[in-house]
């Protein structure tokens, strides 16, 4: 069993910037691919940021792309959620997911249920 554990949220002031980090527990931790969701208070999750692991190709949702940068580092199964330019409406709980079988196309990296573990989530909160 894997478990994804989230990690650098907080509060913040708008503008600022915060990391999050997802690391897997499972030593032979083996991932196609991993993933940002985010729900704020009364609002559906919503995809933020997904990653291929083994080439490293990157997708973003368009209400954070030029401001979050996803990576990872494959020696630590750990992925990595950089934020700048941080706004309110980004305020939400963030999750880690990870899709540990089949292939990750590029076109349906924002479908949740293909990834298969998930993380417990990290709050981030951004004030004016």
């Amino acid at each position: 069993q894997v478990q994804l554990v989230e990690s650098g949220g907080g509060l913040v002031q708008a503008g600022d910037s915060l990391r999050l980090s997802c690391a897997a527990s499972k030593r032979t931790f083996s991932s196609v691919g991993m993933a940002w969701f985010r729900q704020a208070p009364g609002k559906e999750r919503e995809f933020v940021a997904a990653i291929s692991w083994s080439l490293g190709n990157t997708s973003y949702a368009e209400s954070v792309k030029g401001r979050f940068t996803i990576s990872r580092d494959s020696a630590k199964n750990t992925v990595y959620l950089q934020m700048n330019s941080l706004k309110p409406e980004d305020t939400a709980v963030y999750y880690c997911a990870a899709k540990t079988r089949g292939v990750l196309f590029s076109n349906t990296v924002a479908v949740g249920a293909q990834y298969n573990y998930w993380g417990q989530g990290t709050q981030v909160t951004v004030s004016l």
